[in-house]
């Protein structure tokens, strides 16, 4: 899936999310109601795309932000140190 959304198997409603959130990452001027159209279309709810596209925004001003100050970051094999944790647990820490 992280290599190509469009060939994973995945259901229809997270394939189309993905469509538009690569589209407002990447082409962000092209973006029109027609792509939160296919969307809703693909049985998501409004709540749902609205969160989507939130975390998308979050994510983008933060690489863009780490882009433009040269953040450095850690090695492939100090992320692949503590994935299980991140995958089990998530980010958020309930200590």
């Amino acid at each position: 899936m992280l290599a190509d959304h469009r060939t994973a198997p995945i259901a229809p409603g997270l394939a189309a999310t993905l469509d538009l959130l690569q589209k407002v990452t990447l082409s962000p001027a092209d973006v029109s109601a027609r792509d939160v159209a296919a969307v809703r279309a693909a049985g998501v709810s409004d709540e749902a795309i609205e969160d989507a596209l939130t975390v998308c925004a979050c994510f983008n001003l933060i690489d863009r932000l780490a882009d433009s100050f040269g953040f450095d970051l850690p090695d492939r094999e100090v992320h692949a140190a503590y994935a299980e944790r991140f995958l089990a647990e998530g980010y958020g820490s309930e200590a």
